[in-house]
Parts: C-alpha cells; structure tokens; sequence
C-alpha cells in the first residue's frame, strides 16, 4: 500500500477542519499543538516538510515562496473565506484519497 498523505494546518486555519479530518482518520496537526504560533511562514512550511506533511493554508505568502523555488511537501491552499469549512474538507479528503505524499510533493494544490 502507498504512503498517505499527512496534513499540517497553519494557525489561520480553522482548527474544525483538523477535527473532521481526524474523525476521517486522517493523520493531521495544527500550528497550536505542534507550537508553532506566530513563527514565520518559513519555519512552517520547514516543519511540515520535515514531517513530510502537506500544510494546508489561506496565506498567499506560501504561494511566494513555492514560486522562489522553495522546496516543500506539498500546499493546500484556499484564500480565506472563499470556500465553505465543508468544501475545505471535503477536498482534503478526496486529496487524501487520490493522491500520494509524491504526487503533492513541490506542488500547489488549489481547493
């Protein structure tokens, strides 16, 4: 069987989401647990990628630094307020789903 996909959350993101994925058994974490509130965009995304985890945000800064060359292990990214909590995990899922950790590696997924 492949290698799932894992997904880190940055702190702008609703932490429901974190909670619906689990309950889909899902391998998740959050800014807040992993204590990394208010560090910069870069030891984020450096964590996630260590933990070879997609981060999952509605920062565009991310998008800058994925398109610096910046490597990663992948981006799930939705501007705020555009999509419904339900959409958002609903596509995380049906990501989680489809996808393996090197199908999403260096790439921009866009919900």
């Amino acid at each position: 069987m492949p290698e799932r996909i894992r997904f880190h959350l940055d702190e702008n993101v609703d932490p429901d989401i974190a909670l619906a994925l689990r309950r889909a058994g899902i391998d998740v974490t959050t800014s807040q647990q992993a204590n990394l509130l208010a560090e910069s965009d870069m030891v984020q995304l450096d964590f996630a990628r260590t933990q070879s985890r997609i981060l999952v945000t509605h920062d565009d800064d991310f998008l800058i630094l994925h398109s610096q060359g910046t490597d990663h292990s992948g981006i799930a990214y939705c501007p705020k307020d555009a999509k419904s909590i339900g959409y958002i995990i609903r596509m995380l899922i049906l990501l989680y789903e489809i996808a393996t950790p090197e199908d999403i590696k260096n790439r921009v997924e866009y919900l």
